[in-house]
């Protein structure tokens, strides 16, 4: 029983990144036309529907068994598929009109937009034939439409190839014409997607221990590459390369590393956009010093901007080891991990004794009595201002 153009369409769903831009284009004929249209790839999978005017007065003659059974099943039947395709579609270059056969489940007669790139058809958008029908200027900006459908499927279709390689090419390469031969190889695997803003993402520390036990790019929203890399000296991460839309917009990167984050890992750290992939080197050093931070630090996580982590943009760009001071030392023992704690909220507040007290839950008194064992145990004075530098940073550093 016929429901409402609306609920059928309700049922057209497309898990893919791309639906929202299918559906546009496949609005945008409907528009230009002014008849309702759908959209299914080669395999006559429906990919959108698009309705014009208003739905619920659309004569329901319009839900002929075919067109029903495609907006409800999301496909046709391989009968179907070949009765279709007899008509010359896979080859068209050109709007082709198809007659009604009522045997054949076809009440109403069809115009088929071939979707194609490069001399490839990758899709079909259906229309519904009425007398007299569009205009040929119609059918030919219907057509400059179906060629960006044609384009977008093609792109999508790339989308998931498996980069794994290349891309861990380009994050483990040592700077210089060995970086440079890696980021022109992930270059000409990605082809056109190689251009416009990227970043990386950085998911740490990846829970399996096996490499190649990484999510599929395909599963992934937003992902374009992806691939496991070696975290600290036992454990592994996971980067993620987020082709974004716009060059000031991270929520697409934002998005894919909550996704990851219920995979079982901690923390993600996500680097500054770039245009192109030249410095996607150091957008992954980015990410992966935003992911140490947001372990460091949790108030910063679980998902860190390399723009957002602070003084940690400076500590985490230093040597291993360089920031550990000799005077600093004993106040990072387990047993004065009160001290030290002490000590750094202190300076995370500016030195201001009210506010330090209230936040550690102290009488002010407690709090002068631990800032007096801290100058004794580390020989630092805290009203010097570089005393007080050298031992903020250095508390900041142990934490990495």
């Amino acid at each position: 029983m016929y429901e409402g153009l609306a609920e059928l369409r309700q049922n057209a769903q497309v898990t893919s990144e791309y639906k929202a831009d299918y559906q546009e284009l496949v609005d945008e004929i409907s528009e230009l036309l002014g008849v309702p249209a759908t959209l299914e790839n080669r395999d006559f999978e429906l990919i959108a529907f698009g309705a014009y005017d208003d739905e619920g007065d659309l004569d329901p003659s319009a839900l002929d068994p075919v067109r029903t059974r495609s907006i409800l099943t999301r496909r046709s039947t391989a009968a179907v598929r070949e009765w279709f395709e007899g008509f010359g579609i896979t080859r068209a270059t050109a709007p082709v009109r198809i007659p009604p056969t009522p045997e054949a489940g076809v009440y109403r007669g069809r115009i088929c937009l071939p979707a194609r790139h490069r001399g490839v058809v990758l899709g079909y958008v259906w229309l519904l034939d009425d007398d007299p029908g569009p205009t040929d200027a119609q059918l030919g900006a219907a057509m400059e439409v179906a060629a960006r459908i044609g384009a977008l499927l093609a792109d999508e279709a790339q989308h998931g190839a498996d980069l794994t390689r290349e891309f861990r090419a380009v994050l483990t390469a040592e700077r210089g014409w060995q970086q440079d031969m890696a980021v022109a190889a992930l270059r000409t695997a990605l082809g056109p997607r190689g251009e416009g803003p990227h970043t990386v993402v950085c998911v740490a520390p990846w829970p399996s221990a096996d490499p190649d036990d990484a999510p599929s790019a395909r599963t992934v929203p937003h992902a374009t590459a992806l691939c496991t890399v070696p975290w600290g000296t036992t454990g592994q991460c996971l980067a993620l390369l987020v082709r974004l839309r716009s060059a000031d917009v991270h929520v697409p990167a934002l998005t894919a590393a909550s996704r990851l984050l219920r995979e079982g890992a901690r923390a993600a750290g996500v680097g500054e956009i770039r245009t192109g992939l030249a410095e996607l080197g150091t957008s992954w050093q980015e990410a992966s010093a935003a992911a140490r931070a947001a372990l460091a630090e949790p108030r910063l996580g679980p998902v860190a901007e390399w723009s957002r982590i602070g003084s940690y943009r400076l500590l985490t760009s230093l040597p291993a080891g360089s920031a550990h001071d000799p005077a600093v030392a004993p106040l990072l023992s387990p047993a004065q991990r009160e001290l030290a704690r002490t000590a750094e909220v202190y300076l995370d507040h500016a030195g201001q004794a009210g506010r330090t007290a209230a936040a550690l839950g102290i009488h002010r008194q407690t709090l002068y009595y631990r800032l007096s064992r801290v100058e004794q145990l580390t020989g630092l004075d805290l009203d010097d201002g570089e005393h007080r530098l050298l031992l903020h940073m250095a508390l900041k550093a142990a934490r990495l």
